[in-house]
């Protein structure tokens, strides 16, 4: 993977970034940590311009976030509270009134989710998917995750220009920490997953109510 980024990168440059950054927004897999730290590096030797690297960079980060939005957008809050209330419920882990709930609180606080959620290995894309089941408007959706893209972009890209020739080891100190991001959502779920029970009915719990 790491021979495949760099090569790419060597030939075709700015738009290169551009295509590996929304690709890693899309396909989580590919590692931005192992891209904008190379083309800090290129920039460093002279073969691009930083500016570039940044908008390329910042771009494709966020042109690869979009297709999330408009998925969860397009699918819906009431599709998901569907499958929250039926046989699925188990997978979703989640009961309606669960999502009303976090979408609520979502549409309270989601400029500064999207904002910071950019900054963070592994939620880097799956923040795109409230923001798309909340409503968020586009323009305050490519208003913060630009800037939030920007600011990771911007960070690994200067760890590769002041590391130079050692840029590789910008990797191997976050790609731990995005394993265990990613490692720890996934054992949460599993462990919601496991637990999971299916709520008491309305109707239940009020004949339990008037019988106590």
């Amino acid at each position: 993977m790491f021979e495949f980024i760099t090569e790419f990168l060597e030939k075709s440059g700015y738009l290169g970034v551009f295509a590996l950054m929304a690709l890693e927004n899309i396909f989580p897999p590919i590692p931005s940590e192992m891209i904008m730290p190379f083309a800090g590096f290129v920039v460093a030797r002279g073969d691009l311009n930083l500016v570039g690297v940044l908008l390329a960079g910042t771009a494709g980060s966020v042109a690869g976030a979009l297709p999330w939005y408009y998925a969860a957008k397009v699918y819906g809050c009431e599709r998901l509270k569907r499958i929250a209330g039926g046989s699925h419920a188990r997978w979703l882990t989640v009961t309606p009134d669960d999502i009303d709930t976090a979408l609520e609180s979502f549409r309270k606080h989601g400029r500064k989710a999207v904002l910071f959620g950019r900054l963070i290995p592994a939620v880097r894309t799956l923040i795109s998917v409230p923001a798309g089941l909340g409503n968020m408007s586009l323009g305050q959706f490519l208003l913060y995750s630009s800037i939030g893209s920007l600011a990771w972009t911007g960070l690994l890209t200067a760890a590769g220009f002041l590391l130079e020739n050692n840029y590789k080891e910008v990797a191997t100190y976050v790609d731990p920490v995005s394993k265990a991001v990613l490692g720890a959502m996934l054992a949460w779920y599993l462990y919601r997953v496991i637990t999971w029970r299916k709520p008491a009915q309305a109707g239940s719990r009020k004949q339990e109510a008037e019988m106590n």
